[in-house]
Protein backbone atom coordinates (compact mmCIF):
# COMPACT_ATOMS: atom_id res chain seq x y z
CA UNK A 1 0.00 0.00 0.00
CA UNK A 2 1.22 3.47 -0.83
CA UNK A 3 2.12 5.80 2.01
CA UNK A 4 1.49 9.02 0.09
CA UNK A 5 -1.50 11.25 -0.19
CA UNK A 6 -4.80 10.35 -1.83
CA UNK A 7 -6.88 12.96 -3.65
CA UNK A 8 -10.42 13.07 -2.21
CA UNK A 9 -11.79 16.28 -3.68
CA UNK A 10 -11.30 19.80 -4.92
CA UNK A 11 -12.43 23.25 -3.81
CA UNK A 12 -14.51 25.05 -6.40
CA UNK A 13 -15.77 28.59 -6.70
CA UNK A 14 -16.92 30.71 -3.77
CA UNK A 15 -20.60 30.69 -2.82
CA UNK A 16 -21.95 33.91 -1.40
CA UNK A 17 -19.99 36.53 0.53
CA UNK A 18 -19.31 34.72 3.82
CA UNK A 19 -16.54 32.38 2.72
CA UNK A 20 -18.53 29.31 1.68
CA UNK A 21 -17.18 27.27 -1.24
CA UNK A 22 -18.44 24.74 -3.69
CA UNK A 23 -16.62 21.42 -3.37
CA UNK A 24 -16.28 18.44 -5.65
CA UNK A 25 -15.92 15.10 -3.90
CA UNK A 26 -14.19 12.16 -5.59
CA UNK A 27 -15.48 9.75 -2.95
CA UNK A 28 -18.39 7.31 -3.31
CA UNK A 29 -20.63 9.71 -1.37
CA UNK A 30 -20.12 13.44 -0.78
CA UNK A 31 -19.83 12.81 2.98
CA UNK A 32 -16.71 10.74 2.32
CA UNK A 33 -14.82 13.95 1.68
CA UNK A 34 -14.67 14.67 5.41
CA UNK A 35 -14.94 11.10 6.76
CA UNK A 36 -11.24 10.20 6.93
CA UNK A 37 -9.81 12.92 9.11
CA UNK A 38 -8.17 16.26 8.38
CA UNK A 39 -7.64 17.24 4.77
CA UNK A 40 -4.52 18.90 3.43
CA UNK A 41 -3.71 20.85 0.30
CA UNK A 42 -0.80 18.55 -0.59
CA UNK A 43 1.80 21.04 0.65
CA UNK A 44 1.10 20.35 4.30
CA UNK A 45 -1.49 23.05 4.99
CA UNK A 46 -4.40 21.55 6.92
CA UNK A 47 -7.95 22.45 5.88
CA UNK A 48 -10.94 21.67 8.09
CA UNK A 49 -14.16 21.47 6.10
CA UNK A 50 -17.73 21.25 7.31
CA UNK A 51 -20.12 20.03 4.63
CA UNK A 52 -23.35 22.01 4.51
CA UNK A 53 -24.73 20.19 1.46
CA UNK A 54 -23.40 17.63 -1.00
CA UNK A 55 -21.39 20.28 -2.85
CA UNK A 56 -21.19 23.17 -0.37
CA UNK A 57 -18.75 23.59 2.51
CA UNK A 58 -17.46 25.95 5.15
CA UNK A 59 -13.69 26.02 5.66
CA UNK A 60 -12.46 26.81 9.15
CA UNK A 61 -10.85 30.27 9.19
CA UNK A 62 -12.31 31.36 5.83
CA UNK A 63 -14.89 34.07 6.44
CA UNK A 64 -15.15 36.13 3.25
CA UNK A 65 -15.50 35.68 -0.48
CA UNK A 66 -11.94 36.84 -1.28
CA UNK A 67 -10.38 34.25 1.04
CA UNK A 68 -12.67 31.57 -0.43
CA UNK A 69 -11.79 32.64 -3.99
CA UNK A 70 -8.08 32.28 -3.19
CA UNK A 71 -8.69 28.57 -2.51
CA UNK A 72 -10.47 27.86 -5.81
CA UNK A 73 -8.89 24.84 -7.46
CA UNK A 74 -7.18 23.61 -4.28
CA UNK A 75 -6.95 19.82 -4.29
CA UNK A 76 -7.90 18.08 -1.04
CA UNK A 77 -5.87 15.10 0.18
CA UNK A 78 -5.71 12.63 3.06
CA UNK A 79 -2.86 10.27 3.93
CA UNK A 80 -3.32 6.87 2.24
CA UNK A 81 -3.08 5.22 5.69
CA UNK A 82 -6.28 7.05 6.78
CA UNK A 83 -8.40 5.10 4.30
CA UNK A 84 -9.90 1.72 5.19
CA UNK A 85 -8.34 -1.30 3.48
CA UNK A 86 -9.99 -2.16 0.18
CA UNK A 87 -12.11 -5.30 -0.05
CA UNK A 88 -11.10 -8.45 -1.84
CA UNK A 89 -10.47 -7.78 -5.54
CA UNK A 90 -10.83 -4.03 -4.86
CA UNK A 91 -8.20 -1.31 -4.89
CA UNK A 92 -7.86 2.43 -4.70
CA UNK A 93 -6.93 4.20 -7.92
CA UNK A 94 -4.07 5.83 -6.02
CA UNK A 95 -2.62 2.34 -5.47
CA UNK A 96 -2.10 1.99 -9.23
CA UNK A 97 0.53 4.73 -9.34
CA UNK A 98 3.98 3.21 -9.51
CA UNK A 99 2.81 -0.14 -10.92
CA UNK A 100 4.52 -1.54 -14.01
CA UNK A 101 2.47 -1.48 -17.19
CA UNK A 102 3.04 -4.65 -19.24
CA UNK A 103 1.57 -6.42 -22.21
CA UNK A 104 0.13 -9.90 -21.67
CA UNK A 105 3.47 -11.23 -22.96
CA UNK A 106 5.37 -9.27 -20.28
CA UNK A 107 6.73 -6.51 -22.53
CA UNK A 108 7.25 -3.29 -20.57
CA UNK A 109 5.07 -0.32 -21.53
CA UNK A 110 6.25 1.97 -18.74
CA UNK A 111 5.16 2.78 -15.21
CA UNK A 112 1.80 4.19 -14.14
CA UNK A 113 2.67 7.79 -13.24
CA UNK A 114 -0.91 8.99 -12.69
CA UNK A 115 -4.56 8.03 -12.85
CA UNK A 116 -6.58 10.92 -14.22
CA UNK A 117 -10.26 11.53 -14.90
CA UNK A 118 -11.42 14.68 -16.63
CA UNK A 119 -15.06 13.65 -16.85
CA UNK A 120 -15.10 11.06 -19.62
CA UNK A 121 -13.73 8.20 -17.52
CA UNK A 122 -10.46 7.38 -15.83
CA UNK A 123 -7.28 6.72 -17.76
CA UNK A 124 -3.79 5.61 -16.80
CA UNK A 125 -0.76 7.68 -17.70
CA UNK A 126 2.18 5.37 -18.50
CA UNK A 127 5.71 6.78 -18.56
CA UNK A 128 7.47 6.72 -21.87
CA UNK A 129 8.94 7.16 -24.20
CA UNK A 130 6.42 7.51 -25.58
CA UNK A 131 4.10 8.53 -22.79
CA UNK A 132 0.83 6.63 -23.20
CA UNK A 133 -2.71 7.43 -22.08
CA UNK A 134 -4.64 4.18 -21.56
CA UNK A 135 -8.39 4.18 -20.91
CA UNK A 136 -9.01 2.50 -17.57
CA UNK A 137 -11.50 -0.05 -18.85
CA UNK A 138 -11.59 -3.84 -18.49
CA UNK A 139 -10.81 -4.15 -22.24
CA UNK A 140 -7.68 -1.97 -22.08
CA UNK A 141 -6.54 -3.01 -18.57
CA UNK A 142 -7.75 -6.59 -18.07
CA UNK A 143 -5.47 -7.36 -15.10
CA UNK A 144 -4.76 -5.22 -12.03
CA UNK A 145 -2.25 -6.94 -9.75
CA UNK A 146 -1.43 -4.46 -6.98
CA UNK A 147 0.36 -7.10 -4.88
CA UNK A 148 2.45 -8.12 -7.90
CA UNK A 149 3.22 -4.50 -8.77
CA UNK A 150 1.78 -4.56 -12.28
CA UNK A 151 -1.13 -3.95 -14.59
CA UNK A 152 -1.60 -5.82 -17.85
CA UNK A 153 -2.39 -3.40 -20.65
CA UNK A 154 -3.90 -4.03 -24.06
CA UNK A 155 -3.10 -0.73 -25.76
CA UNK A 156 -5.90 0.55 -27.99
CA UNK A 157 -5.17 1.07 -31.66
CA UNK A 158 -3.23 4.30 -31.97
CA UNK A 159 -4.68 7.04 -34.13
CA UNK A 160 -2.28 9.41 -35.84
CA UNK A 161 -3.91 12.54 -37.20
CA UNK A 162 -2.60 13.89 -40.46
CA UNK A 163 -1.67 17.54 -40.44
CA UNK A 164 -3.95 19.97 -42.29
CA UNK A 165 -1.31 20.39 -45.01
CA UNK A 166 -1.17 16.64 -45.70
CA UNK A 167 -4.95 16.46 -45.95
CA UNK A 168 -5.13 19.17 -48.63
Amino acid sequence: MGEGLVLLGEIGRPHGVRGLVRVRSFTATPEGLTAYGPLSDGRGRSLVLTLLAADLARIEGVTDRDAAAALTGTKLYVPRAALPPPGEEEFYLADLEGLRGETAAGESLGVVTAVEDHGAGAFLVLSGPPERLIPFTRAAVPVVDVAGGRVVVVPPVEVVADSAEDAA
